[in-house]
């Protein structure tokens, strides 16, 4: 078990390196002629999409080999989840490109799903037995089903994240602008917050703290960012660590807010530093990498993903999930927060293929429906898995 667990690791550590030696062929494509619909790929762009595979199918070995060593499927908390969202992203972006061959897609696509990957390596990652709820098959079913759709549609944010960094004119300041440029703060933020987190856990860094909680009981909290905030009426037990700047009162979970800041703080820095080195918005440094692709191609592929992952996730997140809460709880729906989510995510979708199908909403329209889904489909994983209490809240 332990050999089989060691190499899973390495498996998926080989396949994050795959993913971005591929992410610079593919920089190296677009700047190539020749990368146009109808076209034959390049080099760069064929060395692109075979070190793609072999990352793909790299990152199939660990988690069929996790899957050995664990005796279930590795998809039972937030580390495994979180990398299985990144593979299929990779997945769908492999079977898209076969369709479309455009290959400033997986320019784009590979960095979502490194990050995603990144963002997984923040929690534990030790093999544990299964608590009861989740000693189901309806586990693999489920929630593989609900990731798939979830990947799927991601492509259809990168798409029209694309579409809108090509379209959208940076040369004067608009609304359009601004709006575009907080998604690539945001973005930039999750970067940090990543760079922050990987470099202090590197570090071992790790601060106690002593405080009362909400039930005015003494609790302990352990910090692995220096506490910029500390939990309320904290005493700093670690020695030679940070003194927190201030106190929050019990209702706030002084660990989570900290750790907000920091990847506010930490956005704010490198969103300046790329700035003052590009001298443009962050979008407009962008805009060159996607001059070549056709706007109607990436409009035809941000909607084809949601024709194709709106089902697969409707399947997996609300029907296998109804099915399986059946047989756990002995109910099919419980507004769960989780659950909820999920319904929203679907909703939005559907509201999305109908304004598109009814009333004519391609092209920019389109692609910034795809960025808010996706941006619903981050705040159920990163938010209402780590914030909001639920039944799901064992992720």
């Amino acid at each position: 078990m332990v050999h089989l667990a060691d190499a899973s690791s390495t498996l998926l550590e080989a396949a994050f390196f795959f993913y971005l030696a591929a992410t610079f062929l593919f920089g190296g494509a677009i700047r190539q002629k020749g990368l146009r619909e109808g076209e034959a790929l390049n080099r760069w762009g064929r060395l692109g999409i075979i070190v793609t595979i072999i990352g793909f199918a790299a990152q199939l070995g660990y988690f069929f080999t996790r899957w050995a060593a664990a005796g279930h499927a590795p998809v039972s908390n937030l580390f495994e989840f979180t990398t299985f969202f990144g593979m299929m992203i990779v997945g769908a972006f492999i079977l898209l490109f076969f369709i479309y061959k455009t290959t400033v897609l997986g320019l784009f696509a590979l960095p979502v799903a490194i990050i995603i990957i990144a963002y997984a390596s923040m929690f534990p990652r030790e093999i544990n037995p299964l608590i009861p709820a989740l000693q189901s098959h309806w586990l693999a079913i489920h929630v593989t089903t609900a990731a798939a759709g979830q990947g799927i549609l991601a492509i259809s944010f990168i798409a029209g994240m694309i579409f809108l960094v090509k379209n959208i004119d940076q040369t004067t300041s608009t609304k359009k602008t601004k709006w575009l440029e907080a998604v690539m703060f945001f973005i930039v933020s999750v970067i940090a917050f990543i760079l922050l987190t990987t470099g202090f856990a590197m570090a071992d860094y790790k601060a106690e703290f002593e405080y009362v909680n909400k039930e005015e009981q003494a609790a302990k909290q352990e910090f692995t960012l220096p506490a910029l905030v500390g939990p309320n009426e904290g005493t700093l037990l670690t020695k030679e660590k940070m003194e927190p700047l201030a106190h929050v009162p019990a209702f706030i979970n002084a660990k989570k807010l900290n750790t907000v800041i920091w990847s506010l703080a930490g956005g704010i820095v490198l969103y300046v530093l790329i700035r003052l080195i590009t001298r443009k918005r962050v979008a407009a440094s962008l805009q060159p990498l996607v001059r070549q692709v056709s706007s109607d191609l990436l409009d035809e592929i941000s909607y084809r993903s949601v024709l194709i992952g709106f089902p697969v996730f409707a399947l997996g997140a609300l029907i296998f999930a109804m099915i399986w809460a059946q047989i756990a709880w002995t109910r099919f729906w419980g507004w769960d927060p989780k659950e909820v989510w999920a319904l929203i995510t679907f909703l939005f979708y559907a509201a999305f293929l109908h304004l598109r199908l009814s009333k004519g909403w391609h092209g920019e329209k389109s692609a910034w429906l795809a960025v808010v889904g996706f941006g619903i489909i981050m705040f159920n994983l990163i938010a209402v898995n780590l914030v909001i209490a639920g039944l799901h809240s064992y992720a």
